[in-house]
């Protein structure tokens, strides 16, 4: 068997493959599924400073190759995560060595700060800083649209969070090389992309959107060649001065292999997830069969060998 370990950050992860936030739960859910030891990490639902209801009406539809969703991020809020959910989570992870990664958004950069500092307090192995959410304070404008907004919310949340620190890019940036420069800059110790890519959906019969906010997130494979161009070029922006995860349609070992090749350290699995519970430990092990096969003993030896 191939070597299948990843250093992320100066933490070893048992594998290369994260379930990603929103697509996994907590992680409790699938400990009777699969073996949750396989994976290098479990990034948490969402979470908000406080609860948070989410979107009104239609929240989820299937298109080809893809998933729309329009969520609206619903939470239990950071506190009642530290008090409840981590505590499970700890415990069905408990000896694997799979990370926990506690994916953080919110409204203003206030709310970005003292979320941060509650779970900095606690034995989460990583901050996810989602900077896809819309500033309430100015427009509703994500903050991961524009490079100083990212860089604003990334420096202010950097000066408190204690914890390793990955920012989450959105495809919707201006200049994606650009934003993952500026997160860098600003002080992350690695950047994930990309997040879903907004997106429409018209209901025939009802003659109107299907979704109350009209747009809405699409994921799944449908997305991965656009999702594998903008992490090559975030790598190509950062180099080697820090790890960049890559995500976005992985539905598939060979999937997952070529973003190791466009120079990703570890790769996340979202959409995959509800077509297949099982799907995170399936590509792990299809990634371990094709190195096996082309005699490839670590990802060390692939990783960026595309560029």
């Amino acid at each position: 068997m191939s070597d299948l370990r990843v250093d992320l950050l100066g933490q070893v992860l048992p594998g290369p493959v994260i379930a990603a936030s929103g697509t996994f739960g907590y992680g409790i859910e699938y400990s009777e599924i699969l073996d949750l030891g396989v994976l290098g990490g479990v990034s948490s639902k969402g979470l908000t400073l406080n609860p948070k209801y989410g979107n009104e009406g239609e929240r989820l539809l299937e298109t080809p190759s893809g998933l729309i969703n329009s969520i609206g991020l619903q939470n239990p809020g950071v506190r009642h995560f530290i008090e409840n959910e981590l505590p499970a989570m700890r415990r069905a992870l408990a000896g694997t060595g799979t990370a926990i990664l506690a994916n953080l958004g919110g409204g203003c950069i206030e709310d970005y700060e003292e979320g941060c500092e509650l779970l900095c307090a606690t034995d989460v192995d990583f901050i996810e800083l989602n900077i896809s959410c819309p500033n309430v304070k100015h427009g509703g404008i994500a903050y991961g649209v524009q490079a100083e907004s990212a860089k604003e919310v990334v420096g202010r949340v950097r000066k408190v969070c204690t914890k390793p620190l990955i920012v989450k890019m959105s495809p919707q940036a201006e200049d994606i090389a650009r934003m993952a420069a500026a997160c860098v800059e600003a002080g992350a110790d690695a950047v994930s992309l990309v997040n879903t890519f907004q997106a429409c959906a018209i209901d025939l019969e009802k003659r109107k959107p299907v979704f109350n906010n009209i747009f809405a997130g699409l994921s799944g494979p449908a997305v991965r060649p656009i999702a594998l161009r903008m992490v090559w070029q975030a790598v190509g922006a950062v180099g080697n001065a820090v790890p960049v995860i890559g995500l976005g349609g992985i539905a598939t070992g060979e999937d997952a292999l070529q973003f190791i090749m466009a120079g990703a350290t570890a790769v996340q699995v979202g959409t995959a997830n509800f077509a297949d519970p099982a799907a995170c430990q399936r590509i792990t092990a299809e990634m371990d069969a094709w190195m096996d096969k082309h005699g490839v003993k670590s990802l060390d030896e692939i990783r960026g060998c595309a560029r």
